[in-house]
């Protein structure tokens, strides 16, 4: 039986602000695979609902995450990575459903750091008031899920090594006989 770790197949986790879209196109490059960026998957109703403050409800979501993890479904055998939040266990549980190799990378920083990070980006459908709820809303990866947590306390280049080097130890062979990845 091929081993699953072979073809990277990566979802790039965090809350806005935390640098998903720009690691996760330097993953994908690094990694040679086509990448996706998850806000594109939101129907016009939740990129209105955000873009007026109001944060998203699990029912907002569902559509979002299923055509999310069509999109991991259709790349499983070649590979990718996209860029979503995927802020609660049972998020992840969907997308790893449709994709069981999918590799998550949570890119986690202090509120400070992601809210500067924030203010300062212009042209975003999210405000820097929907932080605090994002927040609230993430949950840690657990033991049992395929990932790692990647600090962004760095330049993006520095976060961008760090993710590939841990997205390469998972796809290594040894990967099985290696301790967890994290903080």
């Amino acid at each position: 039986m091929a081993d699953e770790r072979a073809v990277p197949l990566v979802a790039v986790i965090g809350v806005s602000g935390s640098g998903k879209s720009t690691i996760g196109r330097a993953l994908a490059r690094e990694l040679a695979v086509p990448y996706a960026e998850g806000d594109d998957f939101h129907p016009e109703s939740n990129v209105a609902k955000m873009r007026a403050g109001t944060p998203l409800t699990d029912q907002d979501r569902m559509p979002w995450l299923h055509a999310v993890a069509d999109w991991l479904a259709d790349h499983a055998a070649e590979g990718g990575v996209v860029a979503c939040s995927a802020l609660r266990r049972g998020y992840r549980d969907l997308l790893a459903a449709a994709a069981p190799g999918v590799f998550f990378v949570h890119l986690h920083g202090s509120a400070e750091l992601i809210g500067a990070r924030m203010a300062e980006r212009h042209g975003h459908f999210m405000p820097s008031s929907l932080l605090r709820s994002q927040l609230d809303t993430l949950e840690a990866l657990q033991h049992d899920e395929q990932g790692a947590v990647v600090p962004v306390d760095g330049t993006p280049q520095d976060t961008a090594t760090l993710a590939v080097a841990v997205v390469r130890a998972h796809l290594s062979p040894d990967a099985a006989r290696q301790p967890p990845i994290g903080l």
